[in-house]
Order: C-alpha cells, then sequence, then structure tokens
C-alpha cells in the first residue's frame, strides 16, 4: 500500500474510533441506564455482539457505502476529506452532547469531497444515497412505532404481574435486547468504515471490490468502535440513556427490541441508517406509552436539528476541505 493509503486507513480507524464516542454508545445507552448492566459490562457484551455480526452479516451496507460516490471519482485525496470533514462534525456533536448521526457524516463527507472532485453532483450515485436521506425520518418513525407496539402488548401480558417481578423478568429479557440491538448495530453501522476503507482500496487497485476486503480491516474497525465507547461516550450515553424520558427495563426491552428489528430489515435491504436515529426514536415510542409530556420535546428537537443538518454541514466541510488539500499539493 502507498503511504497515503496507509494514512486513510488510519484516520478511517481514527473516525472508527470517534464513532464509538456516538454510535456505539448508542448501543448500551439503554441498558446502561436501566442498571442492568454496569458501563464497562456493557461495553464488552455489546462489542461481543458486534464482532458476531461480522460472521452472521454479509457486508451489504459497506458495499452501500463504497458505492456512495460513482468509482472513477474516487481517489485518496476524496476519501480523505471526506474523513477529515466527518471526524471535525463529529468531535463538535460529541462535545456538545448530541448523538447526531456518524453514519450520516460519513456519508455526507464522502458524496460531499466526491462532489468537489468532479465539480457535478453526478459524482454522487442517488440510487445510493436516497435511501439513506429517506430513513433520516423512516428509521426512527419505524423505532418509534415497533418500540410503542412492543410496549402495549408487553403491558398487557404483564398487567396482573407485581411490579417487583415485572422488573426481574425484563431485566433477563433486556439482555437479550440489548444483545440483539447490538448485532443490528454491528451488522449496519459497523460496516460503514469498512466500505470508506474499501473504496479507498479499490480506487488503488489494491482489492477488486467490497467481497475482497481483508479479514483485519473489519477486525481493526470493530475493535476501535469498541476502544471509543469505553473511554468517551458517557455523554452520549447519559443524553439517550435519561433525558429523552426515564427508562425501566421494561422500556429498555421495548427500545432495543424495536431497535434491533429496525435495524436487522435494513440490513437487509443494503440501506445504511443511523443506530442513533433508531434508537432515538424507539426510546421516544415508550415514553409515549407513560404520556405525551413524559418524552422531553426540547431535548428530541435539538437532535432532530442535527439530524437535518448533519449530511450538508459534512457535505460542505468535506468540499472546503478537499479543495484546501488540492490547493496545497499544486
Amino acid at each position: 500500500m502507498t503511504n497515503l493509503l496507509i494514512i486513510v486507513v488510519l484516520l478511517a480507524l481514527v473516525f472508527d474510533f470517534i464513532n464509538g464516542f456516538h454510535d456505539a454508545a448508542n448501543s448500551i445507552a439503554t441498558v446502561v441506564s436501566t442498571k442492568v448492566l454496569s458501563p464497562l459490562t456493557a461495553v464488552l457484551w455489546a462489542a461481543m455482539f458486534n464482532f458476531i455480526a461480522y460472521w452472521l452479516f454479509e457486508l451489504k451496507v459497506a458495499d452501500t457505502v463504497a458505492k456512495t460516490v460513482r468509482a472513477e471519482n474516487i481517489t485518496l485525496v476524496v476519501v480523505l476529506s471526506g474523513l477529515i470533514a466527518s471526524i471535525a462534525w463529529n468531535l463538535l456533536t460529541w462535545w456538545w452532547g448530541i448523538p447526531s448521526s456518524s453514519s450520516h457524516t460519513l456519508i455526507g463527507g464522502f458524496a460531499g469531497a466526491g462532489i468537489a472532485h468532479a465539480g457535478s453532483f453526478h459524482a454522487v450515485q442517488l440510487d445510493k444515497v436516497m435511501p439513506t436521506v429517506y430513513f433520516i425520518v423512516l428509521a426512527p418513525v419505524m423505532g418509534m412505532l415497533l418500540s410503542y407496539i412492543i410496549s402495549v402488548i408487553s403491558i398487557h401480558i404483564c398487567k396482573r404481574m407485581s411490579p417487583s417481578k415485572v422488573d426481574k423478568v425484563f431485566r433477563r429479557l433486556q439482555l437479550v435486547s440489548s444483545a440483539a440491538y447490538s448485532l443490528g448495530h454491528g451488522g449496519n453501522d459497523a460496516q460503514k468504515v469498512m466500505g470508506i476503507i474499501a473504496a479507498a482500496m479499490v480506487s488503488q487497485h489494491v482489492i477488486g471490490d467490497v467481497k475482497s476486503i481483508p479479514e483485519w480491516v473489519p477486525l481493526a474497525c470493530y475493535t476501535a468502535i469498541a476502544l471509543g465507547t469505553m473511554l468517551g461516550g458517557w455523554k452520549i450515553v447519559k443524553t439517550m440513556g435519561q433525558k429523552v424520558t426515564k427508562l425501566t427495563p421494561f422500556e429498555g426491552f421495548s427500545a432495543e427490541a424495536a431497535g434491533a428489528i429496525t435495524l436487522f430489515g435494513t440490513q437487509h435491504f443494503k440501506i445504511p441508517v443511523s443506530t442513533t436515529h433508531t434508537i432515538t426514536g424507539s426510546i421516544i415510542g415508550v415514553g409515549i406509552t407513560k404520556r405525551i409530556s413524559a418524552v422531553r420535546w426540547g431535548v428530541t428537537i435539538q437532535l432532530l436539528w442535527a439530524w437535518i443538518l448533519t449530511i450538508p454541514v459534512s457535505a460542505g466541510l468535506a468540499a472546503l476541505v478537499y479543495y484546501c488539500i488540492r490547493g496545497f499539493l499544486e
């Protein structure tokens, strides 16, 4: 590999580490907030099922991300610019404690740099990008509806049980739901950086396509995202687990189960959705089962603005970085 390709791969792993502050933190927020697992145990639990997901799911999402920009417009400078912009936006939103989507940051940055390189919006494959844009709205709505339905069904089943028994049962069930959600997270979110690395490698003819990606790439990506969660994700965990609505094990189970179902479905159809949006919608859904006012809508509106701005801001930053790097090289 060339020196620049090595730099791109290392920077992609840095992004994945920072992604641990964001999306991987979301995958453990509910189980930590309900005190079913300690933070360290939850991280290890989530990391284990993220790894297992690699052997259970095909690299469908990675393939979609790698094809965000048309092959003829992918260069190492394009990938590098997209990564720098994505890292900058992720660090900024992490500092504010806002769980913006690392997925959308990465896709927006990659697309923006590709457009700057080609000088045209035709550099982006819209058939790959538009489903992701649609699911900015659809993913949280699906999560919300599913978690609401699961909550209502569970309440009906448990209506004659004592509160202490309900709590005990759902503490055990939340281990299952959190494992399922982490599997979905691994099958969707952890593949996105793999797709970016694959795109860089394909552009340099190191590999032929995403399916030829060497084994060390997914292993390095999963390791980076787990380390990021352990070392810096607690601001996001606090926002997701307590500031949107208070969670009990029963509610945590409903949110995680809904999130897992959504992620399994979107992974099957090769759609790189935001796990952040999915779990947020799921948490709102369980909050609504108590009462509308149980959801802190002020926090939710702040999250919504971050979701709307992430792709265009990341794209704009990436284009600016691309012009700066190109000017420096020239």
